[in-house]
């Protein structure tokens, strides 16, 4: 091992002239920063007040697209995401904008045809991407080569990917050794990737393993090396220092705020680490630190995001589970919603069984929720009692080929019944998809504007429409998407100080006083509908009595203040002076969602989790035998196809496409 060489105090004022091989710094805090540690919910009007500056600091390039920054905003934020995209391309016109590709999966959770492949990678490039980091949750080469194609047609660069992973503690094994990780780089040199990355996503890597593994990479290939890695298990910023030593070329780091924990290391002592030794990368330490006490200022409005329930930054469980951080928290949120978080142990007992058994996939979009989601059914419905969808896609193969062989036991279990057969492809799985655009653009004919919202529709066929509607304005914002203000934040605070005080005492409710002998009566006449209105001088309760037959009945409770005269209100006898009063229009009650009647007799299909309505296979009517599908449901981020378990007739439909159902929710009925 060759150690850094510090320089004297006189070559250190020199540094950036004389580092012989400066490492050069991709910047995660506007993508992989938050998505690790808000779970990607930084908004662009919070990006672009530093975004000018950001371009002027020397990053090699700054990682600002992909991942979840695709479904989030337009899931939870009410944003565009290529307006996001373009707008940080103006902004930063000089450092090449980087982003997150899974390969096949896009910035999706399953494979997408060819032509909607190349169809995002060149809207992706118009928009503003000039680095494509793609890599394939498999490390399947196949599942690289349409967008390997469409990204060199563009110009632009390709940064191929292979994911770390490990099945034991430290680099090794049967399957996860360092000739598998060389065979994986030389195979991507050949294909046509100028940059090499390791994708570390669970911050597994240890520092002698970095330092052998970039040592035996760099001897493997004539491109630059990546590494890139998370700061879960507290090894990331060791690891880094010594694949430095190795000779890296290229690190991940996000600004202080966003960093540590399940993000990538700070860039702030990395720096200060390097400075005055060869690979000293030369940037403005000064200059970042106020970049990040700016993220400071800002992170208030997210910081209710962070997960607070341990004391520690790292999760060193890690170092023993090997579950990355994002997962482990998408884990503990599906287990809430199915009322099961006590079962959490067992689904880590889990995990490594339902892993081995689906051929030892890496813990990465989209795997580790396919992974994740079957160890979770396995607890709470039996092992392999429910499958989902996308599981039984990858048992089939249409996720490409898993770095393990697959138990072929539970592979004939996951495929009972699957629609393409029972045999598994050994085709590049693309092949078997129909192109894709052509239905995305009937499917969104009345919502999409231009090719980018086709793509939203063809990445996300439900969320994506519910998305355009609020775009263009043809469905109300729900509130919970609407951006938080600092003032927000300070009044929420406010509000907890004084109930951490004691402070926050609940009003007593007053009892309506008596009538008195002042009451005086009136008639008001209000859309049709006609009340007398009771009216006592002093502190005056009215007291509503709607006399017109169906005409809505106003509440008892205490009065709002008048809105307005109404000119046909008229005094029945003469009476003192007074204030004319009205009483305002009642808003209108939100329609709350009734509970479905239930057949005598009919067998309930019920929503076994929470979750979304992706599709309504049958209607009142239909005939169907046992086993048919019915239903299918989107929860935990991938689809369960639910079948009925009798045979018979369809008798009631209790949901539709985009309803937000709870468990046990009744979906569908069968009548005999």
């Amino acid at each position: 091992m060759t150690p850094l060489r510090s320089k004297s105090s006189k070559q250190q004022k020199a540094t950036k002239t004389i580092a012989t091989n400066p490492i050069k710094i991709t910047d995660t805090t506007f993508r992989d920063g938050h998505q690790s540690t808000l779970a990607t919910r930084m908004r662009t009007e919070d990006m672009l007040p530093i975004a000018s500056r950001m371009n002027q600091v020397g990053f090699f390039s700054m990682e600002v697209w992909g991942g979840a920054t695709f479904d989030v905003p337009t899931r939870f934020l009410n944003e565009d995401p290529w307006d996001r995209l373009r707008t940080l391309k103006q902004q930063i016109p000089d450092t090449p904008l980087q982003m997150l590709l899974r390969g096949q999966n896009l910035v999706g959770y399953r494979q997408y045809p060819d032509d909607v492949v190349r169809a995002f990678v060149k809207e992706s490039a118009e928009a503003g991407v000039d680095v494509f980091r793609v890599f394939d949750a498999l490390n399947d080469e196949r599942n690289f080569e349409t967008s390997f194609e469409a990204i060199k047609k563009a110009g632009k660069t390709i940064q191929g990917t292979v994911c770390y992973s490990l099945t034991e503690r430290r680099l090794g094994g049967p399957v996860f050794n360092t000739k598998y990780f060389v065979n994986k780089a030389k195979t991507l040199q050949r294909m046509g990737a100028d940059i090499l990355c390791v994708k570390d996503m669970a911050g597994l890597i240890s520092p002698p393993d970095a330092f052998d593994l970039i040592r035996a990479l760099k001897d493997a290939v004539d491109i630059p090396v990546c590494l890139h890695t998370h700061y879960t298990s507290g090894m990331a910023s060791m690891a880094y220092l010594k694949a430095i030593e190795a000779g890296v070329d290229i690190i991940d780091t996000a600004l202080a705020p966003f960093a540590l924990r399940s993000s990538q290391p700070a860039v702030e002592p990395i720096l200060v680490a390097l400075q005055g030794t060869d690979r000293d990368p030369g940037l403005d330490l000064n200059e970042i630190i106020e970049l990040g006490q700016y993220i400071e200022s800002i992170a208030p409005k997210y910081k209710h995001l962070l997960d607070s329930t341990n004391m520690a930054v790292i999760d060193t469980g890690v170092l023993k589970h090997q579950i990355p951080g994002g997962m482990t928290t998408n884990l503990v949120s599906q287990l809430k919603e199915a009322g099961a978080l006590d079962r959490i142990k067992e689904v880590y007992e889990e995990l490594p069984r339902t892993r081995k058994e689906l051929g030892y996939p890496p813990l990465v979009t989209p795997t580790s929720q396919i992974v994740g989601i079957q160890a979770v059914q396995n607890v709470l419905f039996g092992r392999y009692q429910m499958v989902s969808d996308q599981v039984k896609d990858y048992m089939f193969g249409l996720y490409g080929l898993p770095p393990a062989p697959v138990d072929k036991r539970i592979q004939e279990i996951c495929l009972k019944g699957y629609s393409r057969g029972q045999t598994p492809t050994t085709k590049r799985p693309a092949d078997l998809l129909e192109p894709g655009m052509q239905k995305a653009r009937d499917e969104a004919k009345d919502l999409a504007k231009n090719e980018t919202d086709v793509l939203i529709v063809a990445l996300y066929p439900v969320t994506g429409k519910r998305f355009l509607k609020w775009k263009y304005g043809l469905e109300p914002v729900p509130t919970d998407v609407k951006p938080k203000t600092l003032e927000d934040v300070k009044r929420e605070n406010e509000l907890i100080q004084k109930a951490l005080k004691g402070e926050l005492v609940e009003k007593p409710k007053k009892e309506p006083p008596k009538k008195g002998p002042g009451v005086r009566t009136f008639n008001v006449f209000v859309d049709g509908g006609y009340y007398e209105v009771e009216v006592e001088e002093a502190g005056a309760i009215p007291v509503v009595q709607c006399i017109t037959p169906g005409a809505p009945s106003a509440p008892s409770a205490p009065a709002a203040a008048p809105q307005h005269a109404a000119a046909s209100a008229a005094p029945a006898a003469p009476n003192p002076p007074a204030a004319a009063t009205v009483w305002p229009k009642a808003p209108a009650k939100p329609e709350s969602k009734s509970e479905p009647v239930a057949v005598k007799g009919a067998a309930i299909i019920s929503a076994p989790m929470p979750g979304v309505i992706i599709k309504v296979l049958v209607k009142e009517g239909d005939s169907v035998k046992a086993g048919d599908a019915v239903v299918i449901l989107e929860a935990m981020k991938v689809e369960n196809t639910l079948t009925t378990p009798s045979a018979g007739k369809v008798v009631a439909v209790n949901c539709k496409q985009g309803d937000q159902v709870k468990k046990g929710d009744v979906l569908v009925q069968i009548g005999s």
